[in-house]
């Protein structure tokens, strides 16, 4: 036989495209169309509905940049389309390749009913099944003018972003308003050949499969008379029931479809945009599901559902309809899909308190999985975070998204840094939008990586980011895909149902240690400084407020602060979302984020004061003047202040400590006993000399030649997504930035010196206060940079004298050791990463730390000296400027603190890390407070004191062994206390979980390496 395989394929998508879509509206007739432009933000329903409107005429340009438009559409039924299934079809001037990312719209009957979104692949609303003659038609759509932000070539600089920079002009036309009959029968046969033909080119040339629906195909287009497609669309059907109902081989592959609708709470859209967003997406969902009984559709963050569920109470009463089926099913159990790399170990845990008792109160569901498709890597502390949520599974797709090293496996356990592991999967589909096309299944299929040991995968599908969610059109595929020869077994079924199927057939699959770090978006740990510092600066703030709140409680029966403070960790646990966190949202967000943030410290600011206020009322001042008091909410005693407490403090330089300031030439010479620094005429550290190492004979931190707190300066444009990427050619250009516009010390309160430099490059100015404190094992830098620069790249270099492999980072509860070396292609990847509040780098038995109190994105390097030694070069990444999704990212004054711990242990690392980021607070009068919780063993850290969120005054304490050894450790309570219980992150009782003994006055505990132990511990009131 002659191959005349693509001469029918061809023959296929003409005749599909162009003859039989468009038969699925066989008959239209043009509506009536008013509008009404609201102006400024968008309006309340009712306005909109009441509103002023005027003629619109045909292509009528409308919508300026985040404007809103509402549209009046009217029309009657011809009297010919009795009994027919009728539809209005609406076009706002849709791009049908870019859902989610343009305009979109909401329709409304006249008195306020929610119908279902508009957007480029769902225009339609269903009038009628059964229309009658002359029957009246009327919709409201409130048509958002989102803009296209990444258009195409995508990545350019533009002022879209914000409204506030955004051109007045109109983006969109509206092509076309029409009541169209709808052909059933036609809609069926497209689906029929489509599902066929996508199928038929993914199977092997030599397939006899292939060959039979090929034949099939030919003979249905035969029978199809293309001046009369209605008319025969059934004959060609009969042709085509056949190969359809041929099954599928009994290996295989199973395939769970999974409705979704990944929606981003921001990103190239502000806040207020996604509320609307996911009401679209929501009531589309809904009304879908009235139509297709088996549709089950997962909505992952709590914080969308309460959108809706507070702007459009009506879509969420469908919600909670459908959600009652089973149907509607909430998953992931976090608050928002928060980025996992940046937020600390309190706020983590949060993300899943907040959301599993919202998805709890709300629909009485306990989500068992952890929902995170897009965030950019997965910290290895995760795993025990999601146990001690109540959750079993974890799914992403992100990783997929790798540049140089594939991962080996998608179905796997995933073991995290104290040992907790979790059943995790990678949906082998590489998209969290899929629309089940062929070529997407059968990539599935080949990509799945384990093979032979299970059999099933998971597939999201719907258009994501307001594109609408799932559509009938997928609904067909998916029905036609249930059990087709050729094609994977497809079934719509809940997530629970594929991963306790999933489990079940694969009883001992893979483990993955350690973190799932993205090979992608690694600058995303320095983009946007100002949002990562108001993150930074919000936890410990709440840390505080908790901590003095419940202390007050108490002690004075004070009123703990509930509702402010779960309010506000709503706020901060928001802006933890995987696009505004990371930097990569539009100027709009992150200038939202800044005032949200301002306004987060203003009313923590508050709260501190008050109860701080409030214990300094309930205890006796000392006699005469006395010493102020100082509070110290580190997990760690610092100048006689005891951890969590308050008192006097014992200041070093006050016992005759203080700083010695001597020039060695033209060099600033600072010594206090622990540590000598030498700043050279640059400003920049010559010497760091650890005068209490090799006993007492002193240690040099930095390498020979090395100069510490250097400023260096890089070209910074990716080849794509700007404040995502940096790529690893951005090294091959540096300049230091060693040039001193002046230079001068000066001593400051307590017997402290500081030498400050300041600096001109480019457009930008920087000013560097070196500092060393009386009693300091450190040294102390404060760097002010005007940032002016574009697509630039600043870092702020440590050349230290160690010989380490490897690099320890501090994660949440605990930290993670990464290679220095680039042995293998993971390795060489993995060259820029994110820690917390510190980063060690060591010999066998010597090393120093790092320690930040906004900074995420670092470097580590080595490299083997012409003297044999070995120096390993430490960098915190402090600014970029890339301009695209912002043109002017972080332009503008910043402030960062750092220090160097030189002969630092891990212990000295997390200590000194908590100690900058947790300034004391001095009172104007004196007193003592003493702590509510008292932890001998020094590795045992305190994160969080409170009382309990089911306000029963119990207090509960948040701590976990941060060296990465077994502890023991005696915990104590500073009030009249019962016994403490083990619980779970929703401070649940723990199950298995071996409790605290007790031990004197106080209780026992042990810890493995890196374990989370939540106390729960009763008042004797």
């Amino acid at each position: 036989m002659h191959d005349d395989r693509k001469l029918v394929e061809d023959r296929v998508s003409r005749v599909l495209e162009e003859r039989i879509r468009p038969a699925v509206y066989p008959e239209t007739a043009p509506m009536e169309t008013a509008r009404w432009d609201a102006p400024g933000e968008p309006v309340p329903v009712a306005e909109g509905l009441a509103a002023p409107y005027r003629p619109a005429g045909p292509g009528e340009p409308w919508g300026p940049p985040w404007g809103t438009t509402w549209f009046r559409i009217r029309g009657r039924v011809p009297e010919a389309w009795a009994g027919r299934t009728v539809e209005a079809v609406v076009d706002l001037g849709f791009d049908g390749h870019m859902p989610g990312f343009q305009c979109e719209g909401l329709a409304y009957t006249a008195d306020g009913a929610v119908v279902k979104g508009l957007s480029p692949r769902n225009r339609w609303l269903r009038v009628a099944s059964s229309a009658q003659a002359g029957q009246p038609v009327e919709y409201f759509v409130e048509a958002a003018a989102n803009p296209v932000v990444l258009g195409a070539p995508p990545f350019r600089p533009t002022e879209l972003g914000d409204r506030r920079t955004a051109p007045d002009r109109p983006l969109y036309r509206v092509r076309s308003v029409d009541l169209a009959v709808f052909d059933p029968g036609v809609w069926h046969l497209v689906h029929d050949i489509e599902v066929l033909d996508q199928m038929m080119r993914e199977l092997p040339e030599g397939a006899p499969r292939r060959w039979e629906v090929l034949r099939a195909l030919e003979r249905a287009l035969d029978a199809l008379d293309l001046q009369d497609v209605p008319g025969t669309a059934e004959g060609a059907r009969r042709v085509l029931a056949p190969v359809l109902a041929s099954p599928a081989e009994a290996g295989a592959h199973r395939i769970s479809a999974v409705g979704h609708a990944h929606i981003d709470s921001a990103w190239l859209w502000p806040l207020r945009e996604t509320v609307r967003k996911v009401a679209r997406t929501a009531a589309n969902v809904t009304a879908l599901m009235d139509d297709h009984p088996g549709l089950v559709f997962a909505m992952s963050q709590a914080q969308q559902l309460a959108w809706i569920k507070e702007h459009r109470p009506e879509v969420y009463a469908r919600v909670e309809e459908k959600a009652a089926e089973g149907r509607f099913v909430p998953v992931g159990g976090m608050w928002v899909e928060a980025d996992t790399n940046m937020p600390g170990g309190e706020a983590m845990a949060r993300q899943f308190v907040f959301g599993k008792r919202f998805f709890s109160e709300e629909f009485g569901v306990d989500t068992k999985e952890v929902w995170l498709p897009d965030s950019f890597g997965y910290s290895a502390a995760l795993p025990q975070i999601v146990r001690l949520a109540g959750a079993e599974w974890f799914l992403t797709q992100k990783i997929s998204w790798n540049r140089t090293n594939p991962f080996p496996h998608h179905t796997f356990l995933w073991e995290g840094i104290d040992g907790t592991r979790v059943f995790t999967h990678f949906p082998p589909v590489d998209t969290y939008n899929s629309e089940l096309s062929g070529a997407e299944l059968a990539h599935a299929v080949r990509n799945f990586r384990d093979k032979g040991a299970a059999t099933r995968s998971l597939v999201p599908f719907g258009w994501g980011d307001g594109g609408g969610g799932p559509t009938r059109e997928m609904l067909g595929r998916a029905d036609r895909l249930a059990g087709l020869e050729g094609s994977p077994r497809v079934r719509v079924e809940r997530p629970d149902a594929f991963f306790a199927a999933a489990r079940a057939e694969y009883p001992d699959p893979p483990v993955w240690l350690g973190e799932l770090y993205l090979e992608l978006h690694r600058a995303t740990y320095t983009s946007q400084a100002r949002t990562k510092q108001g993150n930074r600066r919000s936890e410990h703030l709440l840390r505080e407020a908790e901590l003095w709140a419940a202390t007050a409680a108490v002690r004075t029966g004070a009123g703990y602060p509930y509702e402010r403070l779960e309010r506000v960790w709503r706020t901060v646990l928001l802006h933890q979302f995987h696009d505004i966190l990371p930097g990569t949202s539009i100027a709009w967000v992150h200038r939202e984020a800044a005032e949200a943030y301002e306004g987060i410290a203003r009313e923590l600011e508050e709260v501190i004061g008050g109860a701080q206020a409030a214990l300094l009322d309930a205890v006796p001042g000392p006699e005469g003047p006395g010493a102020p008091a100082v509070f110290n909410a580190c997990p760690h005693e610092r100048d006689g202040v005891p951890a969590l407490g308050a008192g006097p403090a014992t200041r070093a330089g006050d016992t005759g400590g203080a700083v010695r300031h001597t020039l060695d030439g033209d060099a600033h010479v600072l010594d206090n006993g622990s540590v000598r620094a030498v700043i050279g005429p640059d400003g920049l550290l010559r010497s760091v000399v650890d005068l209490r190492a090799d006993g007492g004979r002193g240690r040099e931190a930095l390498a020979p030649g090395g100069r510490g707190n250097l400023l260096q300066i890089h070209p910074d444009l990716p080849n794509m997504w700007d404040a995502w990427d940096v790529d690893s050619f951005y090294r091959n250009t540096v300049t230091d930035l060693d040039g001193a516009d002046d230079v001068s010390a000066e001593p400051l309160e307590g017997g402290a010196w500081a030498v400050t430099a300041r600096r001109s490059f480019g457009s930008s100015t920087a000013v560097q206060r070196t500092v060393l404190r009386p009693g300091a094992a450190r040294v102390d830098m404060d760097t002010e940079v005007d940032w002016r620069e574009t697509e630039k790249f600043l870092k702020a270099a440590f050349p230290l004298d160690v010989r380490a492999d490897e690099a320890a980072s501090e994660i949440q509860f605990g930290h993670v050791r990464r290679p220095t070396h680039t042995n293998t292609s993971w390795d060489a990847a993995r060259f820029e990463t994110c820690a917390h509040r510190w980063i060690r780098v060591a010999d066998p038995d010597y090393g120093h730390a790092l320690v930040n109190d906004s900074t995420y994105g670092h470097d580590v390097t080595r490299d083997v000296r012409g003297d044999g030694g070995t120096t390993t070069a430490v960098r915190l990444s402090l600014l970029r400027a890339p301009r695209f999704p912002d043109p002017r990212t972080d332009h503008g004054p910043h402030r960062f603190g750092y220090a160097l711990v030189p002969g630092a242990a891990v212990a000295d690392a997390v200590r000194e890390g908590y100690r900058i980021n947790l300034p004391e607070r001095t009172a104007e009068r004196g007193g003592s407070v003493a702590p509510l919780v008292r932890v001998e063993e020094d590795g045992v850290v305190v994160e969080a004191v409170k009382l309990a969120d089911d306000r029963s005054g119990d207090v509960v304490v948040r701590l976990y062994e941060a060296r990465g050894a077994r502890a023991s450790t005696r915990v104590g309570f500073g009030f009249d206390a019962g016994r403490p219980a083990r619980v779970d992150l929703l401070e649940r009782p723990l199950e298995g979980a071996a409790g605290p003994v007790p031990d004197g006055d106080g209780y026992r505990l042990e810890l493995r390496p890196f374990e989370i132990a939540t106390l729960r511990v009763p008042r004797n009131r």
